[in-house]
């Protein structure tokens, strides 16, 4: 996710420079570039000051994410503008310095270019124009990127509160003049769509779930209206953000956690168990986190992952679930090197893809590959808690030697009465016993195995085209939308 926001902000920048060069945009690209030279020399060498000052481990492309922000929303900064490059200078410092002196366990609380503007604004009477957002030669550019990033990390929930919140607010602050004039200003003329896609969806700064989210986004939309105001403060799209920030923070969990290894399980072909120290996190089986694992020459998918909590919340563990292949990122290749003692960060706890708390819902698990985990996680919690419910799980893998977390379903079979059917894709020869069938899971199966099928929530994980071809499936078998829940975090996307 952050590898395509670094994309997508770089070749925002290298059309506007070309566009200044066109004269289509205002903007010298002479001074867009050496603005934005200055804004990134200044973030490296803070966060560098900083994450060694207090022993973090860091994303770098985080940090250029940050200067490409402020280069894209304060006006492009000649060379000899001796005031606009200290303005530069001081929200590259403050934007950076932000996220480890305005944190609470080891989170960052605010958006960090929305901080810095913010703060410049009231300290040196310099503020941000947005004027990546109101140009409207730059608007088609700016939505296209925005739904790419959008679109990878499924954030429509958000993105449709914030606009519909922030529309109704523009309006209720046009009245008496012409509804569609106000809301064409309001697109075109104003940051509405770069605050959005890039801004308002940092996943630091957002809460977890999809109904707080939605409550985020709403909130924040009412605010960024420019009627909108405390006495003589009137609100601005850094101050709007920063008010949603508060709001996340209080919605959201507040901690990063140092984990240590304990060891390293062979848990299938290609597929490794991490068993970590367990810190004081709460979470509902089937939930994520990130982790970020600090490494040199790291390759293009950079040093954070979305994983998901393999272990129950009843383990003594925190378990974390990855398959390895044949040429692993350099990431992987990391994780494959730790020994135990040695740390990873982890946080950022999120995820809807959790057991219902109606206890006499009848539900059906869909795996493939790696994609087990949250299953692992939910099944070993009901039957070291020795909650029957009524499940059926579908497992495919290519062979049998793949199938992970064998003897935690084969337990649950016993204890909690779960109904485990394995699909092998790759083998001729099945292994004896009624619980095996030969092919991909399909509605012949399903249909067979479930005979209630329309009255159960459907639960599916694993790659995003295995997703959505089950998905499809089970639209085509009359399976309402509303009960099939779908496991996905950013880095399955």
């Amino acid at each position: 996710m952050y590898r395509l926001v670094l994309y997508v902000l770089g070749a925002l920048a290298a059309i506007a420079a070309v566009f200044g060069a066109l004269h289509i945009l205002p903007y010298d690209p002479i001074s867009l570039l050496f603005s934005i030279a200055i804004l990134v020399a200044i973030s490296w060498l803070t966060n560098k000051i900083f994450s060694d000052a207090f022993h973090a481990q860091t994303n770098i492309e985080s940090t250029y994410i940050t200067a490409l922000i402020l280069a894209l929303i304060i006006t492009p900064i000649a060379p000899r503008d001796l005031t606009g490059i200290s303005f530069l200078i001081w929200a590259a410092i403050w934007a950076t310095a932000s996220k480890y002196i305005l944190a609470a366990n080891k989170k960052h609380l605010f958006n960090p270019a929305a901080f810095a503007v913010a703060l410049t604004a009231l300290t040196i009477n310099q503020s941000a124009t947005w004027w990546i957002g109101g140009n409207s030669p730059m608007m088609a550019f700016v939505i296209v990127g925005g739904l790419l990033i959008v679109r990878k990390i499924r954030r429509s929930d958000l993105m449709l509160a914030f606009f519909s919140a922030a529309i109704i607010s523009i309006l209720a602050g046009s009245i008496g003049e012409n509804p569609l004039v106000t809301i064409e200003k309001a697109a075109l003329h104003a940051p509405l769509f770069f605050f959005a896609f890039v801004m308002l969806t940092e996943p630091l700064t957002t809460p977890p779930t999809r109904s707080k989210r939605i409550a985020y986004g709403a909130f924040v939309g009412i605010l960024f209206a420019p009627w909108v105001h405390v006495g003589s403060l009137y609100s601005t799209p850094e101050l709007a953000l920063l008010a949603g920030n508060v709001l996340a923070y209080i919605l959201s969990p507040k901690a990063k956690y140092i984990l240590k290894l304990k060891r390293t399980e062979n848990i299938g072909d290609g597929m490794y168990d991490f068993v970590f120290t367990k810190p004081p996190l709460k979470f509902d089986s089937g939930q994520y986190l990130e982790w970020t694992l600090g490494h040199g020459h790291a390759d293009n998918r950079g040093n954070r992952r979305y994983f998901t909590i393999a272990s129950s919340p009843t383990e003594p563990s925190l378990r974390l679930g990855i398959k390895f292949y044949e040429k692993p990122s350099s990431f992987k290749k990391k994780m494959l090197e730790l020994a135990p003692g040695d740390e990873i960060m982890s946080g950022q706890l999120a995820g809807d893809f959790i057991l219902p708390r109606d206890k006499k819902k009848e539900l059906v698990f869909i795996a493939g590959g790696i994609g087990i985990t949250p299953f692992r996680s939910m099944v070993k919690y009901l039957s070291d808690r020795g909650e029957k419910r009524s499940i059926v799980l579908f497992y495919s893998n290519k062979t049998e030697d793949e199938i992970a977390y064998r003897e935690i379903f084969d337990e649950a079979m016993r204890v909690i009465g779960l109904k485990t059917i394995y699909a092998l894709t790759g083998t001729d020869e099945l292994p004896s016993g009624d619980n095996w069938h030969k092919g991909r899971i399909d509605g012949e199966l399903i249909r067979r195995e479930v005979p209630n099928y329309r009255d159960r929530i459907f639960y599916i994980s694993g790659t995003h085209a295995m997703v959505v071809s089950t998905e499809a499936t089970l639209h085509s078998m009359g399976v309402p939308r509303n009960q099939i829940k779908t496991d996905f975090f950013p880095g399955f996307a």
